[in-house]
């Protein structure tokens, strides 16, 4: 995709932009240029002064596809989009705030020039955010890519101002955001599927965990729901089943492309698959030598254990390097030019050119030959070192996998190779039979802890001020236990084999369980309490009272005295537009369970100023 041609920089239209309001969607952009003596160089950043020593190496290493990766063709001009992630700093304050990670998402340009200086030059465009909206920061990159190589830095600050000027992001919604004479129409990924803001919960929906299908399918259920599924994975479709359990349970992945584009892609498809499971894994597009984490993992040992981890590379060096990591992904098919070039995917394909790939009906989906079983087996024996010769699509694992793939789903696909245009809608529509599916999958595995989310509202005619029932507590073994005896239901046992049991052992011990789990229950707990909260604003508690003996109210008197308190520290604190109407309606109620308490106790709490205060007048309610 490339910018309207209509769209371009009028001074007289420039927009200043708002640091503040910038900052809700974009930490930084900037521009960084390939200096074939001194390196990855920050050319640009802004707003200026926003990155840390630290996060400008970090920066300046992601920002350019690696050396063995790179385009060796003739063209004058080639682009290519990708995307990276790092963990911030530990001594930066941001990440105090709960800002772990920080997202680059990058427009690279080689263009090749015998007039300039070394035979051309190599620029990205680096669009940094604390969020992983692919929806909107790639074909926002689509405008300011080509623009800054246009009008140059003058571009930047031009684009930021309308940045500036969008709404605050809303979750899970689809939103509108104007750029210069464009419409950006995005839908967010939902709440759920997002690190938590500031260590506060978005607000998320109680019912995002129930075992229901959304109508809608362009209705992101997780991260990266923009990614091209079927155009990485069409020539690994039959293991897409063993990646996602290999991601549910958390265990340690490498992905090899040829490119940046296509690693990165492939990586955030992987991510997307197991939606609407809040994933925890260490997840990095785009992973190079220089991260300050590969020394760490250069230094394991044989017999060591990986940490839980998606990486996206493209040098080859990393299958020496890391040749422990338990399973291997090799995607991506190079163009017939080149041994390492760019692959696109959907959303990078309109700048760097048409993908070529396997179609549906050469994947072997139907019938067995003695030549595909002698391929797996030298493929297996080979191992991913045979990467270092030819690039091959495979998988490497020792992994048994408990899901069978459901070939009903790759029957429905369509084979779209016939042009550029065609594969794209095609490609669309195997998207969502993909994702669905799986969809599908991953809620009908998350529905046996439904239970665990269970709220309660309080009954008619009961006191909205006793203390609500406790969540069900929860034990893995006897969760366990239940689920071996009770099944997993129609949906999962037609499509898993017998020891079923062991995935969701697997994935209680994994890393994406506890968070995931956690934070349902607080969403459940938070959901409650706006229950019970509802129910004592809409609670006529005169009429309760009257069928209240003493006991009953001196403990309704107690906990509706402490409501106000927490009510007041709320006002203080800037509250909510209802803390006041709130305040009131505890204030009556206080005064109503006042009235049937025996004389000799309301005389006793009257004498406490602050409490009489609240319960002046109570004879108007008796």
């Amino acid at each position: 995709m490339s910018r309207s041609p209509s769209f371009s920089v009028k001074p007289e239209l420039s927009i200043k932009p708002d640091p503040e309001s910038l900052k809700r969607w974009v930490h930084a952009f900037c521009i960084m240029r390939f200096d074939l003596e001194q390196g990855q160089l920050l050319e640009e950043c802004y707003p200026p002064g926003c990155l840390s020593q630290e996060e400008e190496i970090e920066v300046s290493f992601n920002s350019f596809p690696d050396s063995v990766s790179q385009h060796h063709n003739r063209a004058s001009i080639h682009d290519c989009i990708f995307f990276f992630r790092f963990r911030r700093p530990k001594n930066n304050t941001e990440e105090v705030d709960g800002v772990r990670y920080l997202y680059g998402y990058v427009f690279n340009r080689q263009r090749h020039d015998e007039r300039l200086k070394r035979g051309g030059e190599q620029k990205s465009v680096v669009i940094l955010s604390h969020t992983p909206y692919s929806s909107v920061f790639r074909p926002l990159l689509q405008i300011i890519g080509p623009l800054y190589f246009d009008v140059g830095n003058k571009a930047i600050e031009h684009i930021a101002g309308y940045v500036s000027m969008w709404p605050a992001p809303v979750p899970g919604k689809l939103m509108e955001l104007p750029i210069g004479n464009a419409m950006l129409k995005v839908n967010l990924p939902p709440a759920h599927s997002l690190p938590l803001e500031n260590g506060v919960l978005y607000e998320e929906s109680a019912s995002s965990m129930a075992p229901l299908l959304p109508t809608n399918q362009s209705v992101p259920q997780g991260l990266f729901h923009d990614a091209d599924l079927f155009g990485i994975y069409r020539g690994l479709l039959l293991q897409l089943w063993t990646l996602w359990e290999l991601l549910l349970i958390g265990e340690p992945i490498l992905i090899i492309a040829p490119t940046p584009p296509q690693c990165s892609e492939a990586v955030a498809c992987l991510v997307s698959l197991v939606a609407p499971l809040f994933c925890s894994v260490d997840f990095r597009p785009y992973f190079t030598i220089h991260d300050p984490g590969f020394a760490r993992l250069n230094s394991l040992r044989e017999g060591d254990t990986f940490p839980p981890m998606v990486l996206g590379v493209t040098n080859l060096f990393f299958l020496k390097a890391l040749r422990n990591m338990p399973h291997v992904v090799s995607v991506g098919t190079p163009a017939p030019n080149s041994n390492r070039v760019a692959l696109t995917s959907r959303s990078a394909g309109r700048i760097s050119g048409k993908a070529e790939g396997l179609g549906v009906q050469q994947l072997s989906l139907r019938r067995f030959s003695p030549t595909n079983l002698l391929n797996a087996v030298k493929l297996r024996r080979d191992g991913p070192l045979c990467l270092m010769t030819e690039h091959k699509e495979a998988v490497w694992t020792t992994y048994s996998a408990i899901t069978k793939p459901d070939t009903s789903i790759l029957n429905r696909l369509i084979d779209a190779g016939m042009s550029p245009r065609v594969e794209e809608s095609m490609s669309v529509v195997n998207n969502e039979i993909l994702r669905r599916h799986f969809l599908e999958l991953t809620t009908n595995f998350l529905a046996p802890f439904g239970p665990y989310f269970q709220v309660n509202a309080p009954s008619d005619g009961s006191s909205p001020y006793v203390t609500p029932p406790a969540l069900p507590s929860f034990g893995a073994d006897e969760f366990l236990s239940n689920l071996s005896a009770r099944g997993v239901g129609k949906f999962l046992s037609k499509r898993m084999k017998s020891n079923w049991p062991d995935l969701y052992r697997r994935f209680l011990r994994g890393p994406n369980f506890n968070p995931w789990f956690q934070r349902r229950r607080a969403v459940a707990e938070q959901e409650q309490r706006r229950l019970w909260k509802l129910a004592r604003m809409k609670t006529d508690m005169r009429q309760i009272t009257s069928h209240m003996n003493e006991l009953e109210a001196v403990d309704s008197f107690n906990a509706i005295e402490k409501y106000i308190s927490d009510e007041v520290k709320s006002r203080e604190s800037g509250g909510g537009a209802d803390s006041e109407a709130t305040f009131q309606k505890l204030k009556k109620d206080l005064q109503a369970v006042f009235s049937v308490l025996p004389s000799d106790m309301q005389e006793l709490l009257l004498s406490n100023p602050q409490r009489a205060s609240l319960l002046q007048n109570p004879s108007e309610l008796q």
